[in-house]
């Protein structure tokens, strides 16, 4: 026989069998736990549930201290590279915006935000309509650039530690790219195989980290104090480059920007409030207790900070040489690592590059549960996210692939990185702090509405000569933003048939029309603009809709009429409410759509009544093009078609699915 032979139906391949089974299992194991809990992925920044009673603020701290103390591990070297011999003036222009900037906002933050949303919910409520939600978008795009550099920059700075130790073996030098590289996957893998949240780890981690800081500080200082000459050369070096202590401040200020990574901490303090344990008397609404010990939290923590820095500046600046700051060099990304190995030995220097890498690591692991808990937090509710994004493991794999891209670029350099991650930190950080200006400003506080003001603009000035010094990281933020963008909306549109209706609820007015009418039979609508009409409009359209659609005679009739609340929204609860009015008896209805929000009541009405209601429609003048981006854009356009489909998708069985007439 010639041709081509087929296998009969019945046959099947036992290898296709084993493989369909096998990506079965795969996909299964992808989109484990996809549900809207998906926000509660156990981490670092996961909501606790509701039985979960919180920790001690200062447990908590340590928990957001990963991410902000971590920071010693490579910026004495950046604040040296940026600044030279000013390090230390430059420094203390970076402390006084701190505790006299973003300590402040962040305890306004904390007042106004109590449920870790952050400043990004603060500017949510502030703008209305799809302006709001794109702006809300555009930030995600910053704090993505903030979180994922916060992986990457880490996880290089950790690198270096491995290779500059004396004691690594020499197949490992030069290989900071490939350990990056490494230390990013092991992140990854510890998060797609489940990630356990371990305050307790935290606390161990920063309190033997700090207190190992404080060792090599004090020995530093005694190595400064015993040699008096250098603190003299230090002096002298610096009058010898600057005119005057004038000079040297103004300068200090406008170096200083590149400094500002050492403030990337405060955002991630507020978004663990949840796991602040508060007053037995807190509620939701009132969260006085947890707000009291967060604003703890933040003041103990900036004022650690603020000391390590100042510290820690001082002791690089006077007892490491300039040239060993640069790239390659020995203090390169590691100066109090240096210190560590120069003054207490190798043994200790170990010890002290062992505890570094472990809380880099962990800074890492920190901020991919903070993007984990973040991307959730606000894309499903906008109708943005596609289905897999509401489990964590495929989120785990595009930020994986987003870190080793950015790993790549920047070849594992922690100076370079050091701009971009300045960026985002800086852009979550001024839009804090313009929305705590606003929000003083709504209650009346003057001083505090100029105090706030200022401090916005301070970190405006910061950001715009981060940004034109260091433009890589507005590049690869706006990178995020128009991924996010493109992904958000081509979302938006694929679920713009959903149902997208929580709840629906009837008043009793509207119960009793319901009921009434059901007695007659299955219920009948007529769609109908919502505006105001008079007796005449109302009974022109009843008797149009009786001609053109054969709707029998003497059958009660309900007028269902819809109001756009906000068309930028995808899901709310529906509160159907009835009134008589111009002689006939209508079902009046807030949503975000009109076809959508008429579906949702028409599957209630089923539902309550038994029997598959029918709606009448009359065609809209226009073409199908202009309509639908009507519909996508203000909620209404071309109804009866897209009820139709809203209908097919939610109803699959043709004989319960609620009938749509046009005449």
């Amino acid at each position: 026989m010639t041709g081509t032979e087929v296998d009969s139906p019945g046959t099947t391949d036992p290898g296709d069998s084993a493989t369909s089974s096998t990506r079965a299992r795969f996909r299964a194991w992808l989109l484990e736990g996809l549900s809207e809990q998906s926000a509660r992925h156990p981490g670092p920044h996961a909501t606790p549930r509701p039985e979960h009673e919180g920790h001690k603020w200062w447990r908590v701290m340590c928990l957001t201290g990963v991410d902000y103390f971590s920071t010693l591990g490579y910026q004495p070297g950046i604040a040296a590279l940026a600044a030279g011999l000013l390090s230390p003036v430059a420094t203390l222009v970076l402390i006084a915006l701190t505790l006299l900037g973003a300590l402040p906002v962040y305890r306004r933050v904390a007042h106004e935000s109590p449920h870790g949303e952050g400043s990004i919910a603060m500017l949510e409520r502030l703008l209305s309509w799809w302006s709001g939600k794109i702006f809300v978008l555009v930030l995600l795009g910053f704090a993505a650039t903030d979180f994922l550099i916060t992986i990457t920059l880490s996880a290089a700075d950790a690198a270096a530690h491995v290779v500059e130790n004396p004691f690594a073996p020499h197949w490992l030098e030069g290989g900071n790219l490939w350990i990056t590289l490494a230390l990013v996957g092991a992140l990854g893998a510890v998060f797609l195989k489940g990630f356990r949240e371990a305050i307790g780890i935290a606390v161990v981690l920063v309190g033997s980290y700090l207190a190992l800081n404080v060792v090599v500080l004090a020995v530093s200082a005694w190595e400064v104090l015993s040699h008096p000459v250098r603190i003299g050369n230090w002096a002298d070096a610096l009058t010898a480059a600057h005119s005057s202590p004038l000079a040297m401040v103004g300068v200090a200020l406008l170096v200083f920007p590149k400094l500002a990574l050492g403030m990337s901490g405060f955002e991630t303090g507020v978004a663990v409030m949840p796991q602040v344990e508060g007053d037995p008397a807190d509620t939701y609404a009132k969260p006085s207790g947890r707000i009291r010990e967060t604003r703890k939290l933040l003041t103990t923590a900036a004022v650690i900070m603020s000391c390590f820095l100042l510290l820690s500046s001082l002791a690089t600046t006077i007892l490491i040489p300039q040239k060993d700051f640069k790239s390659g060099g020995p203090a390169n990304g590691r100066a109090l690592a240096y210190l560590a190995h120069e003054h207490l030995g190798q043994a200790f220097g170990t010890v002290y590059d062992m505890s570094t890498i472990a809380i880099l690591w962990f800074a890492g692991a920190s901020a991919l549960a903070g993007l984990l808990n973040l991307v959730p937090r606000y894309l499903p509710r906008y109708g943005m996210a596609p289905e897999w994004t509401r489990a964590v493991r495929p989120l785990v794999l595009v930020f994986m692939v987003a870190a080793v891209g950015i790993t790549l670029w920047f070849d594992a350099n922690v100076d370079a990185q050091s701009g971009a991650y300045a960026t985002g930190v800086l852009v979550l950080m001024l839009s804090a702090s313009f929305a705590s200006t606003v929000a003083v400003h709504r209650r009346g506080h003057r001083a505090a509405t100029a105090g706030f003001g200022l401090i916005t603009a301070v970190f405006a000035y910061t950001l715009v000569t981060n940004v034109i010094e260091r433009p890589d990281g507005l590049k690869i933020a706006l990178i995020f933003i128009v991924a996010i963008l493109v992904t958000s909306f081509g979302s938006r549109v694929h679920r713009a048939f959903e149902l997208r209706a929580a709840a629906v609820t009837f008043d009793e007015t509207a119960a009793r029309f319901v009921e009434e009418a059901a007695r007659s039979g299955p219920l009948r609508l007529i769609a109908n603009e919502p505006q105001e009409h008079s007796t005449r409009e109302y009974r022109a359209k009843e008797y149009d809709q009786r001609a053109h659609t054969h709707i029998p005679e003497g059958g009660p009739l309900l007028f269902l009429e819809v109001f756009v609340r906000d068309s930028s929204d995808f899901t709310s609860d529906i509160t159907v409410h009835g009134d008589e009015k111009h002689g006939v008896r209508r079902l009046r209805v807030q949503g975000p759509t009109v076809p959508n929000t008429i579906a949702a009541v028409l599957l209630e009405l089923r539902d309550r009544t038994g029997e598959v209601p029918s709606a009448y429609f009359s065609w809209t003048e226009g073409g199908p093009v202009s309509h639908l981006i009507r519909f996508l854009v203000f909620g209404d356009g071309e109804v009866a078609p897209v009820t139709r489909e809203v209908l097919r998708r939610a109803e699959p069985d043709p004989r319960r699915r609620p009938h749509v007439r046009v005449g």
